[in-house]
Order: C-alpha cells, then sequence, then structure tokens
C-alpha cells in the first residue's frame, strides 16, 4: 500500500477515515504450530459435522484431535489466541474424558495420553513426512461424508440387526477381498458398513484389481472409498467381520438343537376380534406361528391371551414340517412379513396396554408361497414387500 502524505492524511481524517497503519502481527514458532493444530480440528468438523470425539472405536486421527481440542480449551493461552478464528464454537464445547494435563501441545504427548507408543522420530513423520500407509489412513478419514439419502438406507441397518438378533445372519471373520460386492454388510471400525455401489474393476499399477465403492456406514456417513481401502481397513482391523447373507440355517436337518423337536408346524389364524383394525381387514390380518404342540392346544384360552388380541380365533391353515429348528423357523418366517407387521395395541384382562408382535396384513396365498419356498430352500433370497403384496428377490 503507498504511503500518504501529511496532506492525505489531513483530507482522510476529514472524511473520517482512520489511516494509521497496522503492524502486522508476529507469532511465535509455538504460536504458529497451535493455530496449524486448531486449524486441523476445524476441518475435521467441516467435513464430519461435528467436533472430534473420544472413543476406542474412533479412527487414531479423530482420537488425537479430540484430545488436542481437550488441551486447547484448558489452556487460557490458547483460548485467548485462538477464539477470534472459532467460528464454529469450537473452544467452548464441553470437555472430553480423556485426563488432560496442560502442558506442550505437540502430537506425541496427545498420542501418549491415548495409549499409543511412538518412536522418537514417529512425530515428526506424522506432522510432516507421514508414511504412506498413514496418508491412505487420514485420506480414507477425511473422505466420509455425511450421507443425504440415510433415510433410504436406515431400514437396511435395521434389518439387519433384527436378522443377526434372530440368529438369521451372522458375523464372521473377514477373509478375502472378493467378499466385497454390492448389497453385503460388513462390520469396521465398531461400525455396520453396508456396500451401496461398485464400480467397474481396473488394474492397478501393480496389476492388482480395484474398484471405487459407495459404502454407507450407519452412523449416517458415507465414504467413496476404493476396495483395496475398505480389505486394509477390515484386516487391519481385530474385530473387523463379514456379515453374513440371511440364511434359514439348518431349518431341514437330522440334528435337533437344544429345545428344539423333530417336528413342528406352521399355523395361520384369523381373529375374531372386534377391534375396528381387525374387523376392516380380518380377510388380510393372519398371526403367523410355529408350534410343537397340537394347533387346538395352542389356541386354547386364545380370548384370554393378549397375543391373540383377547379373542377367540379361526385356524386357516397349518403346515407340517419335520427335521425342523423352529425357533430358527419362526425368527425366518417374522423376518420375511416384518414390513407388514400388524401395529396394534389392546389393553389385556388386567387393563394394561401390550403390543402383540405376530400379527401381519398378509394375504394367505402369499404365506402359502412362503412356505413352499422354506421348503425349497430358496426363502432366504426374498423378502415381502406390502405395496406389491407379493414376495420380491432381496
Amino acid at each position: 500500500m503507498a504511503d500518504f502524505t501529511d496532506e492525505d492524511d489531513a483530507l482522510l481524517s476529514e472524511l473520517g477515515v482512520e489511516v494509521a497503519s497496522k503492524a502486522a502481527p508476529s507469532r511465535t514458532p509455538r504460536e504458529e504450530r497451535i493455530i496449524a493444530g486448531f486449524e486441523d480440528i476445524q476441518r475435521f468438523y467441516e467435513e464430519h459435522g461435528h467436533p472430534p470425539r473420544h472413543g476406542e472405536d474412533r479412527d487414531i486421527f479423530e482420537r488425537l484431535y479430540a484430545v488436542r481440542l481437550d488441551r486447547l480449551r484448558e489452556l487460557d493461552e490458547c483460548r485467548a489466541l485462538l477464539e477470534p478464528m472459532d467460528t464454529q464454537g469450537l473452544l467452548g464445547g464441553p470437555r472430553g474424558d480423556v485426563p488432560v494435563v496442560a502442558d506442550e501441545l505437540d502430537d506425541e504427548a496427545l498420542l501418549a495420553e491415548l495409549g499409543i507408543d511412538t518412536a522418537p522420530s514417529g512425530l515428526t513423520e506424522l506432522r510432516h513426512v507421514r508414511s504412506s500407509a498413514e496418508k491412505r489412513a487420514a485420506e480414507e478419514v477425511a473422505s466420509r461424508e455425511r450421507c443425504e439419502e440415510f433415510e433410504k438406507f436406515k431400514p437396511l441397518f435395521e434389518a439387519v440387526q433384527r436378522d443377526l438378533d434372530a440368529g438369521v445372519r451372522m458375523t464372521r471373520p473377514f477373509e478375502l477381498k472378493a467378499e466385497i460386492q454390492p448389497g453385503r454388510f460388513f462390520i469396521v471400525g465398531g461400525q455396520k458398513a453396508y456396500v451401496a455401489e461398485m464400480g467397474e474393476l481396473e488394474l492397478t499399477p501393480q496389476g492388482r484389481t480395484d474398484a471405487r465403492l459407495r459404502v454407507i456406514f450407519d452412523n449416517g456417513t458415507e465414504s467413496r472409498m476404493l476396495m483395496r481401502s475398505l480389505q486394509r481397513s477390515l484386516n487391519a482391523d481385530e474385530a473387523g467381520r463379514r456379515i453374513t447373507e440371511p440364511d434359514a440355517g439348518p431349518l431341514f436337518s437330522d440334528a435337533s438343537e437344544a429345545g428344539d423337536e423333530a417336528s413342528g408346524t406352521i399355523y395361520v389364524l384369523r381373529s375374531k376380534s372386534d377391534h375396528p383394525m381387525v374387523a376392516h381387514n380380518r380377510e388380510l390380518v393372519h398371526k403367523i406361528g410355529v408350534t410343537n404342540l397340537s394347533v387346538k392346544q395352542r389356541i386354547a384360552g386364545a380370548r384370554l391371551q393378549p397375543t391373540f388380541l383377547m379373542a377367540d380365533v379361526e385356524v386357516v391353515a397349518t403346515y407340517e414340517l419335520y427335521n425342523i429348528s423352529r425357533t430358527k423357523l419362526e425368527n425366518l418366517i417374522h423376518r420375511i412379513f416384518e414390513p407388514a407387521r400388524l401395529e396394534i395395541q389392546i389393553a389385556d384382562r388386567f387393563g394394561r396396554p401390550v403390543v402383540p408382535r405376530e400379527w401381519f396384513l398378509v394375504p394367505l396365498f402369499i404365506i402359502d408361497e412362503a412356505v413352499e419356498r422354506i421348503k425349497d430352500g430358496t426363502i432366504a433370497r426374498y423378502a415381502y414387500d406390502p405395496k406389491q403384496a407379493k414376495l420380491v428377490e432381496r
């Protein structure tokens, strides 16, 4: 900027313009390092929508930033330096659970607080000359972004959890890159990951196959990572797991499981309840269950039991099956018809509210088809679509 003469100063003064020059702020190396560290935290906030958090299931870089932010909040000199640039209000948030000693703000001390040993030169590499593996890890974390369509994927994660709870799916250690395919679920970094999309396979300069993925995580984020990046993450994570496909398991087997008999009966009932929802949809509202008793024994005293809607019932279909795991079979049937589960609340004979869980809004002919697919072993590939009123391939 050009220097002003005395006349210029006088003229500008008449106009009410101050022209006193401001000296450029001089920062010490320590202050520059504090600012640079805070800018890393700000970038993390912009990319992920939340401040860095503590926790063993978090990425190492997020954990490092979380401890660093705790230190910055603790030190008055740091707060005074950084508050003018704290547009996200990061310094005013609560401190984490990791104990903080307000000492030097170097990354080696931060990593030590996380229980991670570092060689004397490791910190320099982390900050200045990081290894290619560390760079890849940082890039993978940075590539996470909020999934704008997460409401579309959320039901998938909920269904997978139900399958795991029911024993329809299992988890096992991840083994091969070939397991990474669209539509499959994994557990990595303590989160469920769903491979929503996969691009065309390409050869790397090393002659290995790779492809760009769209991976959705159950915390509402997504990443456009490479297949080999997901493979590395799963291999590096001791708790990394593959979630298996829905499997009827040994529904028809020579050996029975604990608590199972060698045979069972699938029964389908209609309720004679005068509840408006039931009365209006009586031809569609069905209770589907499995029992080792006679069906007549099972429904005895139905009018006194909330599971039967406190009303008499009509048996509309039964299916005899042999060498079957009844628990797995019932869980499987309920999973298939979960989208059509009847949401109804009734009062038991003591006036307490009860929500029965085995009633579904589904036509009888669809139940017939499901049983046939159970018999031929193809049922695990299907789910019920209430909008089309049909079984569709998953």
